[in-house]
């Protein structure tokens, strides 16, 4: 079984992708605002909505193949795979993969942190 056999295919649309990811940043921002946080503060630690709609499709992928957590390979392909079917999100991908510049909210960057 090659990679794009395990991976599902595109659910929806890209512009309802980034519909359904925009409402959940919005709830996030609302959340945060309602506890008091300052949004200069924390908007640059929130994904971009590119972002959000990457992190959920990867979500999609593991629950698929049962919930476990995917080996680095794995995860490479998986988001390698996510670029293919939505070129759109490409940049975003690779800003993930570590590519480009991260930003705050990325675990791997906090995990390289000194």
């Amino acid at each position: 079984m090659t990679a794009h056999e395990n991976t599902p295919p595109p659910r929806a649309s890209l512009e309802l992708l980034r519909a359904e990811a925009t409402d959940e940043l919005s709830v996030l921002v609302y959340e945060r605002l309602r506890g008091g946080e300052d949004p200069w503060e924390f908007m640059e630690d929130l994904p971009s909505v590119d972002e959000l709609v990457v992190l959920m499709l990867r979500a999609e992928n593991i629950a698929s193949d049962g919930g476990t957590r995917p080996t680095q390979a794995r995860n490479y392909r998986v988001l390698r795979q996510i670029a293919l079917d939505y070129p759109e999100l490409t940049r975003a991908v690779w800003r993930l993969l570590g590519s480009e510049p991260h930003r705050r909210w990325d675990a791997t960057v906090r995990a390289d942190a000194p």
